[in-house]
């Protein structure tokens, strides 16, 4: 159960490094990248994949609800833009794709800083 656990980490950290990493690159073209739709919905999907897991598992530790909600709040706001930003390229903008590298930034910085 645990070596599931960590290999759903590993492809939720890599979908939120495929978000930041694919905007951060087209920042100065003001697109959104090919991969950040299926980066976002793979951070989402293993993220829940992750919460359901913990909670039902007695193995793992239980998981905090409090910060699991704001995480998911955050996932499905960058969500929300990506899939605006891949459906109406020609409306996006260096302040849509700010918003999609900060909200990922404080989605990385939620996981690891709160305690």
């Amino acid at each position: 159960m645990e070596t599931l656990q960590h290999l759903l980490l590993l492809l939720h950290l890599l979908g939120w490094a495929i978000v930041f990493g694919g905007t951060l690159v087209t920042l100065r073209d003001t697109r959104l990248p090919k991969g950040a739709l299926h980066g976002i919905l793979t951070a989402l999907v293993t993220g829940i994949l992750m919460v359901g897991l913990a909670s039902a598992s007695d193995e793992l530790r239980d998981p905090n609800n409090v910060k699991v909600a704001v995480k998911l709040v955050v996932a499905l706001v960058v969500t929300g833009l990506v899939v605006y930003g891949t459906r109406r390229p020609e409306k996006v903008t260096r302040g849509l794709l700010g918003a999609v590298l900060g909200l990922t930034v404080v989605n990385v910085a939620i996981a690891v800083l709160w305690r």
